[in-house]
């Protein structure tokens, strides 16, 4: 597992008005110098960190959508098209890791994503394992239900296999289609709902960031028992995404 973003807050190498420029030896401001304009060195950090944000996943959306505004009038290779090769690199450089870094932290679940991967979780890493692990064993992909959806999740796929078989031969049951259809509202409901309950989960985060900035200890255990949470909720949530899909591609079909 990678070091934990929350033990290298005081001490990360956070791009500051502490460095100089390179053009005329001002302080410069992160991504650019404030005195000459000229579009400064890319530093290696993570998106939070980009935007001057310590890593909570409470984000004022508004702001972010703001300063990423400022940042790509001053950042973009257009207005350094005259500038040296050099610099015109730098400023592809920084407006790429811009672009990134604002797709992902103005998206809630992306934003989440990132963090846990920032604490060594990769969400994607493990399904696309799991993916090849059952390509080669030519099994199917095991995906555990969770234990909440058992029981509808059994009624709802032998619904859709008696769908699918009454498609086959032609026949047409309005009253089967209506009983998937509510199945459908409900999963839709449940997937919304988890968004909320993801919420909780990143207060109690972000309270362990704050905590982390003041000088408190944070517990690795502690640590892993948020970040676990939100594992949980995002592969439950992951999975009625899935269901309704297939849902979806049943009705349709």
């Amino acid at each position: 597992m990678t070091k934990s973003i929350l033990t290298t807050i005081n001490t990360k190498s956070v791009p500051e008005e502490t460095h100089s420029c390179w053009s005329c030896g001002a302080m410069r401001a992160a991504h650019f110098c404030e005195s000459c304009g000229k579009v400064q060195p890319p530093v290696p950090v993570d998106y939070f960190t980009f935007f001057g944000l310590l890593p909570k996943l409470n984000v004022d959306v508004p702001t972010l959508e703001k300063d990423f505004y400022v940042l790509s009038r001053r950042l973009h290779p257009d207005l350094n098209a005259r500038a040296g090769s050099r610099e015109q690199e730098w400023s592809l450089e920084q407006s790429s890791l811009l672009n990134d870094a604002y797709r992902t932290l103005r998206d809630p679940i992306k934003r989440t994503q990132y963090l846990l991967k920032l604490e060594g979780v990769e969400l994607e890493e493990q399904s696309k394992t799991a993916t090849e692990q059952a390509r080669a064993t030519g099994e199917v992909k095991k995906q555990i239900v969770p234990p909440d959806l058992l029981e509808e999740v059994f009624e709802l796929n032998m619904q859709l296999e008696e769908l699918r078989m009454n498609k086959k031969m032609g026949e047409n049951e309005p009253e089967l289609i209506a009983e998937i259809g509510k199945h459908k509202v409900t999963l839709e409901a449940k997937h919304e709902a988890l968004l909320e309950e993801l919420r909780t989960h990143w207060r109690e985060w972000d309270a362990l960031v704050a905590g982390s900035a003041n000088g408190s200890a944070v517990s690795p255990e502690e640590r892993a028992r948020i970040t676990g949470k939100m594992v949980d909720v995002l592969n439950r949530r992951n999975y009625i995404r899935n269901l309704v899909r297939d849902v979806n591609a049943a009705l349709e079909s």
